[in-house]
């Protein structure tokens, strides 16, 4: 299959911007209200840059290595399978942990709507990620105008936020500034853990890394659209968090487990704060269908590859897709949702990410040593990726470097035991070839609970033929 290498800097951009931005803002947007006040703002800001600077490193590692993509695939071409392997598993593992954060988020908004007992909140848990995980497995193709109604409903209410916070700043400015007030309530000791948290929101632009060959004049290209993209994702993430701090006190923000409700409810009254729920709603599903069907694929890179479980690169007969994979992780998922608190997961999934991060940063060193070619700060780029993946793997709780460390040390076992296997080279090139890589990628964008939309439609279809024949025709 033939792709015209035509990628503009706006495509680029437009992909880094769709890969970060999703549910995250409603999760962690006041979830560090309560340990640095409004000074969270100041944490956003360098959570950033911090995501910047690593986004980079995969921009240029993709340059470096135009023919596969993603961390498992730069860090093998730099040393060997077995760092490769390792980046790979802690990053599935970090995805896979990311799963029930959704689930968790998914059953407080909808307790706006309807309340729940304990029992009911793990049954709807259940079915949140149970729906989604055979919805991945069927995998419907949906066209792009669902897509482009879903993402608009996703981003439409937390732009109404912004306008309205803007229109409460300017008619009660004393209110608004009056909730700064005062910065820095509760110190800085707890920065690190706050940045944890906050980097995880900015997380997924390693989604947004192409083969350098589908780009036009990659070298200005590639570190252009992910510095436009970043600070794109940067000033949206900021402005929302402007506005959440400046309409609420911290204090309340802390006792609130949906912030974004209780803003909207001071802005907009019961009204906004039902738009606020249904667009978490909307946001949060379509964050965990994406986030699965990236983890269920990288699991999949892997078995092909002969270094994980031959059944998890086992295809569904019918539907082309690594089921068994799916199955796993919304099993785990959904166990881990139960009995795993919100902020725990995300910090662990931080300490993965940060372990798979740096040893990327690594790759590229070894990437650009013989190189003759020269992209913008390719010799001192990974060097501070280094320096911000060791903070962010100190900054971790204690219980998250243990466990962490033990789980890494499980993954050499698995490569230990599973690396002798025998490569499935025709799924490997087919999984990891530049077009089958534009193709996922691309595709990735109109996944936003299409499959679910195209879904109920056809159960309606269905229906309608059951009861009135002249009707479905």
């Amino acid at each position: 299959m033939d792709f015209k290498k035509e990628l503009s800097l706006f495509d680029l951009t437009n992909i880094v911007v769709g890969s970060v931005i999703g549910a995250d803002i409603y999760i962690a947007s006041a979830i560090t209200a309560g340990m640095l006040g409004p000074f969270s703002l100041v944490i956003w800001v360098i959570a950033g840059i911090f995501a910047t600077v690593i986004a980079l490193v995969f921009a240029y590692c993709s340059y470096y290595v135009p023919k596969v993509g993603g961390p498992f695939a730069y860090v093998s071409e730099a040393f060997d399978d077995f760092y490769g392997f390792l980046t790979g598993w802690s990053m599935w593992i970090a995805e896979l942990i990311s799963l029930p954060v959704f689930a968790i988020a998914f059953v407080r908004y909808l307790e706006y709507l309807v309340p729940l007992t304990s029992n009911e909140e793990i049954l709807v848990k259940g079915i949140f990620l149970f729906s989604l995980t055979a919805i991945n497995i069927i995998g419907v193709k949906i066209a792009g105008r669902v897509n482009d109604a879903l993402t608009l409903i996703k981003l439409a209410p937390l732009l109404l936020l912004i306008g309205a916070g803007i229109v409460f700043l300017i008619t009660q400015p004393s209110v608004f500034f009056g909730n700064y007030h005062p910065f820095v309530p509760l110190g800085v000791s707890a920065t690190g853990t706050a940045l944890v948290l906050i980097f995880w929101a900015y997380a997924g632009f390693e989604l947004g890394s192409l083969p350098a060959a589908e780009v036009k004049n990659p070298r200005i290209t590639i570190p252009k659209a992910i510095i436009m993209g970043m600070s794109i994702v940067a000033i949206f993430y900021l402005s929302t968090n402007f506005i959440v701090y400046g309409a609420v006190n911290w204090s309340d923000l802390t006792k609130s487990s949906t912030p974004l409700i209780l803003v909207g409810g001071v802005l907009l009254g019961s009204a906004g704060a039902l738009i606020m729920t249904v667009g978490a709603l909307f946001s949060v599903s379509g964050s965990d269908e994406s986030g699965m069907l990236g983890t269920g694929r990288l699991s999949y890179a892997m078995s092909v590859d002969g270094l994980f479980p031959r059944l998890f690169s086992s295809l569904h007969p019918k539907y082309g897709t690594p089921y068994i994979g799916l199955v796993v992780q919304g099993t785990i998922a959904f166990i881990l949702s139960i009995y795993s608190p919100i902020t725990g997961l995300i910090s662990f999934a931080v300490f993965n990410l940060a372990f798979s991060f740096l040893l990327t940063c690594l790759a590229l060193v070894v990437l650009t040593r013989d190189s003759e070619k020269q992209l913008p700060g390719q010799n001192i780029l990974p060097w501070i990726g280094v320096m911000i993946c060791l903070y962010l793997l100190y900054s971790t709780s204690f219980f998250d470097k243990i466990v962490g460390t033990v789980i890494i040390l499980a993954g050499v076992m698995i490569y230990i035991f599973f690396s002798p296997k025998q490569d499935i080279h025709h799924l490997k090139e087919m999984f990891l070839s530049e077009e089958a890589i534009f193709v996922r990628v691309m595709a990735k964008r109109e996944l936003f609970l299409g499959n679910f939309m195209l879904l109920v439609y056809r159960w309606y279809l269905w229906i309608a033929q059951r009861i009135s024949p002249e009707r479905g025709k």
